[in-house]
């Protein structure tokens, strides 16, 4: 696929903005938050498996720059994907309908989104977030493996894409278990809780239509850059309604 100068040139100064919104976001996250902050704790065994388990806590996460992170991964990415040395680079991948920047990013970033999102509904164990997040992450490369393993003008070979959403399901899964079994135990989890747990999974899986739309070549979507474009849109959506929403319900003084 050929890239126009001009076209190409657009979607620099698109994530030139874009790197200014989340920097921005971030910067304000920092100077605003208070010191709220959730346990990470580990279990370990006093005496065979099977009996009883204790547990303690590792260290307190704070949550206002663990969301300043986020934001601060994504303009990072943004930033030098529309650096002037990397024009030709990103142009020439985009031709190719590849942007592995955008998946480095995310592997990192989304992940640690999820991970605070099962942390707001009181999941904490160390293990079960340290594999929400690879699980996530390896979800995250699988997308990195579809646009691999597609040439522009081929047949689609969708695999890539149907092991990613299956294992992208899993860490939506335990977060799903853990909010209904305490709303059955206790029935007092917060309303932002499941806020945030409903408008991130609906932005997390647009990521995943908007690929399927790619592909399938339908309507705008069969010039890749509309996909680009909506990569582009979905991250600063994503990010910023988790944002915002834990800073509202969490990080406000």
């Amino acid at each position: 696929m050929d890239i126009e100068p001009r076209a190409a040139r657009r979607l620099r100064i698109w994530n030139a903005a874009l790197a200014v919104l989340h920097a921005g976001q971030g910067a304000a996250i920092l100077a605003l938050s208070n010191d709220f902050a959730l346990p990470v704790t580990i279990g370990f065994l006093q005496g065979p498996p099977g009996s009883d388990l204790a547990s303690e806590t590792l260290f307190e996460l704070p949550i206002g720059p663990a969301v300043a992170a986020f934001l601060f991964l994504a303009a990072l990415d943004h930033a030098l994907v529309a650096a002037p040395g990397a024009a030709g680079w990103y142009a020439r991948n985009l031709a190719r309908e590849r942007n592995p920047a955008r998946w480095y990013e995310y592997a990192f970033s989304a992940s640690l989104m999820v991970v605070l999102i099962a942390m707001l509904t009181g999941i904490a164990d160390a293990a079960a977030l340290i594999a929400i997040f690879g699980v996530n992450a390896a979800m995250i490369l699988f997308g990195l493996a579809m646009e691999d393993a597609n040439e522009p003008g081929r047949t689609v070979t969708w695999r890539p894409f149907v092991y990613g959403s299956i294992v992208g399901a899993v860490p939506w899964l335990a977060i799903g278990l853990q909010l209904g079994y305490s709303e059955s135990k206790t029935g007092e989890v917060p309303t932002f809780v499941y806020a945030i747990f409903a408008s991130l999974f609906v932005l997390f899986f647009s990521f995943a239509a908007n690929m399927a739309l790619q592909y399938a070549r339908l309507g705008p979507w069969r010039s890749y850059l509309a996909g680009e474009r909506g990569y582009l849109v979905l991250s600063l959506a994503a990010k910023s309604a988790l944002a915002w929403q834990v800073f509202g319900s969490t990080l406000a003084d």
